[in-house]
């Protein structure tokens, strides 16, 4: 809460949709998404044109994009209480990117690590969209005047860079842009993968025992628990650097349960991996069930979903629209 105005401050997130959300992603974001969402004026995407910065199939996009706007529904996000929509209903994101794209230095978004990683993983198609993609990204933030963003280690850069573009414009032309802060949620525990659980849980691993989605069966997430990597040992004790599988499996049970570490580690003495995998199976099993089956139900009703998107792009539109028309009457173009 802002204490001069007394209104709520502006928060901003979302997710590409490349693939099925993990619990990952739930326990890591989501979760917390639909908790801020009460205390902030809260705004929600689904960010399908950072989706393309590396190539897509287009139907798939289109599907996972609905995909992804259903489970954040599906998992607490009230679109009464926040706004939620596709990036690309709103065209005032790439607008804006453009003139924050030449106040943008080649030497700073080059030293972007992402950029370097991404290029490696994508050696035939190192485009200028992924080159530039931290712009746009500024640009989704800096057009609602976002004041805090929920942000991952890997993002905390290109919030830096947001900053830095906010102070610039702001110091060139007038005071424009509220230079936003990163958000650290004080509950964010990082799911590891089931298979290498010394690397952070992917959606787009290959393997996809090592990952366990929103969208599986019961049937499916206990067979994936069942053979998840533990360690050579039996007693069921919390090291995450000695013993990460073992660790990782009690973190989940642990968010699943509420049981602290400690009482997890003394609910299963004496009791062997057998007993303990099948606990945090069913304790898995019954959080993310309810979210699966309010999912599948919302996915169901397309018209629905998208009469909400569309709601929710028209409210974004508004606000990025004003935002958009100052910054266009600085820089100096005509109004139309």
């Amino acid at each position: 809460m802002n204490k001069i105005t007394g209104q709520k401050k502006t928060i901003l997130s979302g997710m590409q949709p490349t693939n099925n959300l993990t619990i990952g992603q739930y326990f890591g974001a989501l979760k917390n998404w639909v908790e801020l969402q009460h205390d902030y004026d809260s705004l929600f995407c689904v960010v399908d044109q950072h989706a393309i910065t590396v190539r897509q199939e287009p139907a798939n996009l289109r599907r996972r994009s609905l995909d992804v706007a259903a489970m954040y529904m599906a998992a607490g996000i009230d679109p009464t209480v926040s706004t939620l929509f596709i990036q690309s209903h709103v065209p005032e994101h790439a607008q804006l990117a453009w003139i924050l794209n030449c106040l943008a230095s080649f030497g700073e978004v080059s030293r972007m690590t992402q950029f370097k990683d991404k290029s490696a993983q994508h050696a035939d198609n190192v485009t200028v969209g992924l080159f530039t993609y931290p712009i746009l990204m500024a640009a989704d933030i800096l057009v609602y005047n976002a004041d805090l963003v929920p942000v991952g280690e890997d993002q905390r850069q290109h919030l830096e860079l947001t900053r830095n573009l906010a102070e610039r414009f702001n110091f060139h032309y007038s005071p424009t842009f509220t230079v936003p802060e990163p958000f650290i949620p004080k509950v964010g525990s990082k799911i590891m993968s089931l298979q290498e659980p010394e690397k952070k849980m992917s959606k787009s691993d290959a393997n996809e025992k090592s990952t366990v989605f929103l969208t599986d069966t019961d049937a499916e997430i206990r067979n994936k628990i069942k053979r998840a990597v533990t360690d050579s040992g039996t007693d069921i004790v919390f090291d995450a650097a000695k013993r990460p599988g073992v660790a990782n499996l009690m973190t989940i049970h642990h968010i699943c349960t509420g049981r602290s570490l400690a009482e997890i580690e003394s609910d299963f003495t004496g009791l062997g991996y057998g007993d303990f995998k099948e606990a945090v199976g069913e304790s898995l099993v019954a959080l993310v069930r309810p979210v699966r089956e309010r999912y599948d139900a919302l996915r169901a009703d397309e018209d629905g979903l998208m009469n909400t998107l569309r709601v929710g792009a028209e409210h974004a539109r508004e606000r990025a629209r004003n935002t958009l028309r100052k910054v266009y009457k600085k820089t100096g173009f005509v109004e139309l």
